[in-house]
């Protein structure tokens, strides 16, 4: 066994989505599910830059302790033209003063040669929702 007390990454992008208002769907056997739109948004980092398809969705799932589980799959259109689909599942939960914070593990599937390495990532990603949006910093576990 590893005695891991931190991990090596190195920094992709980051990822400001806008939202649609989110459809509540409550009281079910599950918990109360909350779908979001993913309406655009932006992609800047040192490796890959575009932005975020009007066609993606967040399908959360907001748990009995006040956290919510997340399911996502949005779609990147680079700057030079190429399609990156990117699903991740992750927690939404508050931090040390209260705010909300997520938490993510994104993994990317494309067919573009230059964005071939990301199929073999595993990437992390932390953000936070804002107003209609959520941001995130993704990074690339090395």
């Amino acid at each position: 066994m590893s005695d891991i007390t931190s991990l090596p990454v190195e920094f992709l992008c980051h990822i400001h989505a806008t939202l649609n208002p989110p459809i509540v769907v409550p009281g079910g056997p599950q918990g109360t599910r909350v779908i979001v739109r993913v309406t655009g948004g932006t992609v800047t980092g040192p490796r890959i830059n575009g932005t975020v398809e009007d066609l993606g969705a967040d399908w959360l799932t907001m748990r009995a302790d006040g956290t919510a589980q997340l399911d996502v799959r949005i779609v990147i259109n680079t700057d030079d033209g190429e399609a990156i689909h990117v699903a991740y599942k992750g927690i939404m939960s508050p931090d040390a003063n209260g705010n909300r914070r997520i938490i993510t593990a994104p993994l990317f599937e494309t067919g573009a040669e230059n964005y071939t390495w990301l199929n073999g990532i595993q990437a992390i990603a932390v953000g936070a929702p804002g107003a209609g949006t959520v941001d995130y910093d993704l990074y690339r576990l090395v």
